[in-house]
């Protein structure tokens, strides 16, 4: 349906503190409409939204809906101060442009919410205020826990993800701090910074001690990333940044759209998971979700070095005004199944009822070697054969010599590929060991959460471990699905931290969240284990010294126990095939 289409640029929202917020605005020329809201720290008029939006506004304001686009607080065009070491704002600051919204005179009173990433977080932010006139939203690629795959992951800071989440961070500063300057001093002032801090990025996470990170500088109002390289993962400060503890009070239907190599990919199937189970109205249990091969930015069919078909390529625009028009406009849609998934290798999206599903049957595929697991020509195999009396796989964990990031579920600068990226690179070092299964002589799926379990020792007081889940075809190339990290003195999870004793034997969880894969007739499953991915994590110095403060490095030599009295273990969800 063609309607011609009025845009309004910086229209005012005053908040209950009389901090002015601004907004664009897309709406048909007549008559009242559903608004479609969507709240932003990254400009609202940047180019190209619709990649971080998913949708288009100009042809969701033709399909009869009032499109708003933001400016958080302190960000572009609106008044104020942001800072997320104090989020509390956004909770208020959602709540009062939800009703102002709603009381547009070409609004009709019925609001929903949309957006991935910290537009997720402010949609949340909005749930959690219970705003009249709000009817739906879809908080999609976003958090559950800000300390599981934002600023930490396993307690190993998320380096890569936060050294390129401050370049867009850091355009608004600028124009803020130059805003009086003259254009040449401005643009010289740009070129440098851009030049030694953006640029260099690939450079500059080497550096030592990292608490003196230079694109963490505290130019930054708010100085957060500076403040997390000093204090480290402080868990009970950072609760507030983690929605999973207001989840609760979420009366409306939600709408998750989530990535399997998407660096918030847990944190979509927690806020679902949880919905489903504990939303304070039956409307708020009715959440769905829908699961892609994609990554944080790309919904497309190629990813990385794999092509997952034109399937792949979902309609998530269409998808998503389908759902809003149900619950915005009364609209009659058929009834959906709950989860849509998309499954890899099989390349076909699937309905289902739950998640995890529950006819997935845990199967625990356990270590094996000789003891000369390094590389991929060692002697590491995976089956589901209880070990005997085998010799433990040993390595050296060099930080000056970390072992690359290559591909997976990223945000980061250009110098690295997410997605699907050939490990095979990586398996021929030394430090990295590979336990494979024979070639699979039938298709097996697995479908739900991944979990290893590990026997280690280590010479160091601290150290990383890093489990990778691969999918090998028959020519070799190595695929990863997902991954994982424990550092160990956050080896217990919401504890306060604690070293480990060297040459002492421990049990380490590594949690590589979930994926959706068949393993066709002929691949083989393997299993990777090494101490490091860099610079998507910190390197651990090995030292046992406070976070962020050292410039000393340790080698660390590593022990990976798989016996009888020790097994090391991955659990696979497998489908039964029918």
């Amino acid at each position: 349906m063609e309607r011609n289409i009025h845009v309004e640029v910086d229209v005012p929202a005053v908040m209950r503190d009389g901090t002015t917020l601004r907004a664009t605005i897309y709406r048909p020329a007549e008559g009242r409409w559903p608004v479609l809201l969507m709240r932003s720290p990254y400009g609202k008029d940047i180019p190209r939204a619709d990649v971080l939006i998913d949708l288009d506004p100009v042809r969701t304001a033709q399909q009869g809906y009032v499109v708003i686009l933001q400016d958080v607080r302190g960000r572009f065009a609106s008044e104020g101060e942001w800072d997320i070491n104090n989020l509390a704002h956004e909770h208020l600051d959602s709540e009062d442009t939800v009703k102002w919204a709603a009381s547009l005179p070409f609004s009709n009173g019925q609001v929903g919410m949309y957006g991935i990433s910290y537009f997720g977080f402010t949609q949340l932010a909005a749930l959690f205020q219970r705003p009249l006139g709000l009817k739906a939203a879809a908080p999609s690629k976003t958090w559950f826990e800000i300390t599981d795959g934002f600023l930490f992951r396993g307690g190993a800071l998320e380096l890569g993800f936060l050294s390129y989440w401050r370049l867009p961070l850091w355009f608004d500063t600028f124009e803020r701090n130059y805003r009086k300057h003259g254009d040449a001093q401005r643009f010289a002032a740009q070129v440098q910074r851009l030049s030694t801090d953006i640029d260099r990025l690939s450079d500059g996470v080497t550096s030592l001690p990292l608490k003196d990170y230079a694109p963490f500088a505290p130019e930054e109002r708010g100085g957060f990333l500076l403040d997390v390289l000093r204090h480290g993962p402080r868990w009970e400060a950072l609760q507030q940044l983690s929605p999973r503890h207001r989840l609760q009070e979420v009366t409306v239907p939600t709408l998750h759209i989530a990535g399997w190599y998407d660096i918030f990919l847990q944190g979509t199937l927690d806020n679902f998971t949880f919905l489903r189970m504990h939303g304070s109205t039956e409307e708020a249990r009715q959440a769905r979700l829908i699961v892609g091969p994609w990554t944080h930015l790309d919904s497309s069919s190629v990813q990385g070095d794999r092509n997952f078909g034109l399937a792949a390529n979902a309609d998530l625009m269409g998808q998503q005004l389908r759902w809003f028009d149900r619950l915005l406009k009364g609209a009659e849609m058929p009834n959906e199944a709950p989860v849509k998934l998309f499954v890899m290798g099989a390349n076909v999206w699937r309905d289902e009822q739950e998640w995890p599903l529950a006819r997935a049957i845990e199967t625990r595929f356990y270590l094996h070697s000789n003891g000369h697991a390094n590389t991929l020509h060692g002697d590491g195999t995976l089956n589901t054969a209880l070990p005997e009396d085998e010799e433990p796989d040993s390595y050296s964990y060099d930080p000056r010599d970390p072992v690359p990031t290559c591909g997976g579920p990223l945000l980061m600068g250009p110098d690295w590929r997410c997605g699907p990226i050939d490990q095979r690179p990586l398996e021929r070092r030394d430090d990295v060991l590979v336990y494979s299964t024979a070639p699979l002589e039938e298709d097996v799926e697995v479908t739900g959460p991944i979990k290893v379990t590990l026997w280690a020792a280590s010479s160091a007081r601290d150290t990383d471990f890093v489990a990778r889940l691969v999918d090998v075809f028959p020519d070799g190339t190595a695929y990863p699905l997902t991954d994982g990290i424990i550092r160990a003195r956050y080896r217990h999870p919401g504890q306060e931290p604690s070293l480990i004793e060297p040459g002492k034997l421990y049990q380490y969880e590594i949690d590589l969240w979930a994926t959706s894969n068949l393993f066709k007739r002929g691949h083989r499953i393997r299993l990777d284990i090494t101490s490091s991915s860099f610079p998507r994590w910190d390197r651990n110095p090995n030292t046992g010294h406070e976070f962020g403060a050292d410039a000393e490095l340790l080698t660390a030599h590593q022990t990976i126990l798989h016996d009888h009295e020790h097994p090391s273990f991955v659990v696979l969800p497998i489908i039964p095939q029918a």
